[in-house]
């Protein structure tokens, strides 16, 4: 794979994407601004990918050596001025968001993400349990960033209570990842949660985000938020969020942070399909 596309790791630029899709079905509605919105948070999540490797490329060279900057296949400095270009292509995105819905919030959150994002990558990710959560944020503000963008009171509540589903279960996938990558942090000097306190703590607190994003799911059928389908398909991933759970309470050792964060990737894939069947 061509190493300018690989940094921007699009399955997870697409991922972020896919949460305007989604409150756009919800909506029923097609528009320029949608479309504009979905690439916007396209550029937004691959600018934080893109940024957060140049930083990170020393971490990388243990936990990750085969990204593009710590292969060498891109170097630093165009790896930092290629997340540039990500940022103002999400930039202009919001800018014209705006500027045809006459609704100045869009602009406002699109710049505020740049500014999170590089914050993030800058200082934050190695503060523990801050960077977890301004991850989990970021993903979950991509449901809000829709709502806010097709402008409707109704489909904006709706948007905040998927943010928040998206935000509590990325930020114990992002605890466990912490867990996996344990050695090269602390080799660069990172103050992670399992750094300073061990593994175990940050496990189980993993493990209560979990359950309540469990207990959250049933909800948005209780509240007719969707319908009957979605109770369906929803059971599928709160089958491997439990399994997630189970397996990183057991053990945490990397090879099982690993396969936890995996399969919570998976389920929480699994759930947003599930919100796509509750439409129907």
């Amino acid at each position: 794979m061509n190493p300018y596309i690989e940094i921007l790791r699009p399955g997870n630029a697409l991922m972020g994407a896919i949460s305007i899709v989604l409150i756009a079905i919800i909506d029923k509605t097609i528009s320029i601004p949608i479309i504009l919105a979905m690439m916007a948070v396209f550029f937004e999540t691959a600018a934080g990918n893109v940024i957060n490797d140049y930083f990170d490329y020393k971490i990388d060279l243990i936990n990750k050596p085969e990204r593009p900057i710590p292969s060498g296949r891109i170097s630093p400095k165009s790896g930092r001025n290629y997340a540039y270009l990500q940022f103002l292509l999400a930039t202009i995105c919001g800018f014209l968001i705006t500027y045809l819905t006459d609704n100045w919030i869009p602009f406002a959150i699109v710049l505020m993400a740049d500014v999170i994002l590089y914050l993030y990558a800058y200082k934050l990710k190695s503060t523990p349990l801050i960077g977890n959560l301004t991850v989990g944020f970021m993903t979950g503000f991509g449901f809000v960033f829709g709502g806010f963008t097709l402008n409707n009171p109704q489909i904006i509540t709706t948007s905040i209570f998927l943010g928040f589903f998206a935000m509590v279960m990325t930020t114990a996938r992002e605890i466990i990842k912490d867990i996996e990558d344990i050695e090269g942090d602390k080799v660069e000097g990172a103050k992670t949660l399992p750094i300073l306190i061990g593994e175990r703590i940050p496990a189980i607190l993993a493990v209560c985000l979990i359950i309540i994003d469990c207990i959250l799911c049933p909800l948005l059928y209780y509240y007719q938020i969707f319908g009957i389908y979605y109770l369906f398909v929803i059971a599928i991933a709160v089958i491997l969020f439990i399994y997630s759970a189970i397996l990183i309470l057991k053990s945490q050792d990397r090879e099982t942070a690993h396969k936890a964060s995996k399969y919570l990737k998976i389920g929480i894939l699994i759930a947003f399909v599930s919100f796509i069947f509750g439409t129907i």
